[in-house]
């Protein structure tokens, strides 16, 4: 049974109406850059379609996934751009670097949980400048914090916490908020980082350091091998926070962040704007107005685990 409370209007834009599509016959070209393989295009092609784009029709999509490795994401980035697309979608800090780099001129909107100020990719969120755009995920630093903060509610006798972190150094950041937020709660960081898909290693390092609950960094590998990560962190009783709602769907005990359906529909958006005229630069990075809080009690029945009452009230999202 799934139990939905909602505490403000979800800050998706609707869709236009098909009647605003572009002309007849016109395909636009889109590529779009990961560091790993799709899980999430049940929520970005119907967005598209929203808009007027239907692929393999009115719109060519040009994927190209690095299989979890980064290195290779440099070369596909400057494959996309051979290719001559209209505007590419990179995902990550990482998939945005390898873009920019391989192209100062192609409109390109990114998305993912990284500052794009700090990164080097806009002049402001207000306006970015050069060909670059997007949409993050987070409002406030990384949500690191916040998450840490959380934990601590659903366990209040924490003591240690871990921290599952992949081989990226694009996620210091979250890594460096994590510390800040544990020194100030006096909670000690056991940090584990997956290495090769190495996830029962990382998890037998979670246990060697005594952690008791476990932050799940917010990155696409994560959410790629998200099956994996659940069924490691119930065998060994963690409970975890994650970074998508949908994760906690997918069977995560808790998540707080924004809608991921409605993150799809701000990024087709900005494609549409610009594929109508829009220049990249002069469009507004985007921050979400909305998170959720989602908890799965189905998963913390499994572990022997009870949510504080306080955290379960504040939750928009509950699946019993």
């Amino acid at each position: 049974m799934l139990m939905r409370r909602t505490f403000c209007a979800t800050a998706a834009l609707a869709p236009l109406a098909i009647a605003m599509a572009q002309p007849a016959g016109r395909v636009w070209r889109l590529g779009v850059l990961r560091p790993s393989a799709a899980i999430d295009w049940d929520h970005m092609e119907p967005a598209l379609r929203g808009f007027g784009y239907i692929p393999g029709r009115t719109l060519a999509i040009t994927y190209r996934f690095a299989g979890g490795d980064i290195s290779r994401l440099p070369a596909l980035a400057r494959d996309l751009v051979d290719a001559d697309p209209n505007v590419i979608i990179a995902v990550g800090a990482a998939a945005t670097r390898a873009v920019r780099d391989a192209s100062r001129t192609v409109p390109t909107v990114m998305f993912g949980n990284f500052d794009p100020v700090a990164a080097g990719f806009a002049a402001s969120l207000a306006s970015p400048g050069n060909n670059i755009t997007g949409s993050m995920i987070s409002s406030e630093g990384t949500l690191a914090a916040k998450k840490i903060e959380l934990l601590k509610e659903a366990v209040p006798s924490l003591r240690r916490v871990g921290v599952l972190a992949p081989d990226d150094p694009n996620v210091a950041r979250q890594i460096d908020e994590v510390r800040t937020a544990a020194a100030a709660l006096g909670v000690t960081l056991v940090v584990a980082e997956v290495r090769g898909g190495a996830y029962e290693a990382a998890f037998a390092g979670l246990a060697a350091g005594g952690a008791e609950a476990l932050l799940v960094a917010a990155h696409t590998f994560f959410v790629r091998d998200r099956l994996v990560v659940f069924n490691l962190a119930r065998q060994a009783r963690l409970p975890a926070i994650y970074e998508w709602p949908d994760q906690v769907r997918d069977g995560g005990f808790m998540a707080y962040g924004p809608s991921l359906e409605g993150l799809w529909q701000r990024i087709a958006l900005y494609v549409d704007r610009i594929l109508k005229g829009a220049k990249a630069g002069d469009l507004p990075i985007e921050l979400p107005t909305t998170l959720d809080l989602a908890i799965n009690l189905r998963t913390a029945r499994a572990m022997g685990f009870t949510v504080p009452a306080a955290l379960l009230a504040r939750a928009t999202e509950v699946i019993e």
